[in-house]
């Protein structure tokens, strides 16, 4: 039946979707309507109805928890260039979850998801090549795709460049911004990040 809607149609009916879901007041959400006006858009090919049809399996959000569905809609909105899809996607690589671990594979999606701009993916594929997880190992590349990721404050990015600095790997060793990015980590909320500038300080 979405086959045979409009497209201008489909986005009405994940608008309607993601209205209710994050637009109206009240802690209550219509869930299970929500998920109805989602799958209808996802299988008329919306990709971010894919995407947030994807968030209700993975978290079982207006239907059963579903994690092999939510794999299926995910990998649906990453062939379309969703973003946050391909995150997710290598993210499933990584961990083996219901699929077979392929690092190779987890590579491919963060990196494209990466280069969209998304923070989690540019610090996730640092730590690809910083351990070499279906990729050669590459301190430099590592350090870069931190840097992107720690301009936008993650802690763990932030946490990484001063470890990097640290013990000068992928860049020439500094403890001036080892303390830099360690102070920038721990006002983000990281606790190891703390620990490792007062030892810094105390040397």
């Amino acid at each position: 039946m979405s086959k045979s809607l409009s497209r201008t149609k489909i986005d009405r009916i994940f608008r309607l979707g993601f209205k209710l879901a994050y637009q109206t007041k009240g802690k209550r959400k219509k869930w299970e309507e929500i998920f109805a006006l989602w799958y209808t858009a996802a299988k008329g090919g919306h990709k971010r109805a894919q995407f947030y049809l994807g968030t209700c399996y993975d978290h079982g959000m207006g239907t059963n928890r579903n994690t092999k569905e939510a794999l299926k809609w995910y990998r649906q909105a990453a062939r379309q260039g969703h973003m946050e899809s391909q995150y997710n996607l290598g993210f499933f690589y990584r961990e083996g979850e219901v699929v077979k671990q392929n690092y190779k594979k987890a590579m491919y999606w963060f990196s494209l998801s990466a280069m969209q701009g998304d923070t989690e993916a540019q610090r996730d594929l640092g730590y690809s090549y910083f351990y070499g997880n279906g990729v050669k190992p590459d301190q430099v590349k590592a350090v870069y795709w931190y840097k992107k990721a720690a301009a936008k404050f993650d802690s763990k990015a932030l946490y990484n460049l001063g470890l990097c600095y640290k013990y000068g790997e992928g860049v020439k060793q500094s403890n001036r911004w080892a303390i830099h990015y360690f102070t920038k980590a721990a006002e983000a909320g990281h606790r190891s990040a703390r620990k490792n500038l007062n030892l810094i300080l105390n040397e």
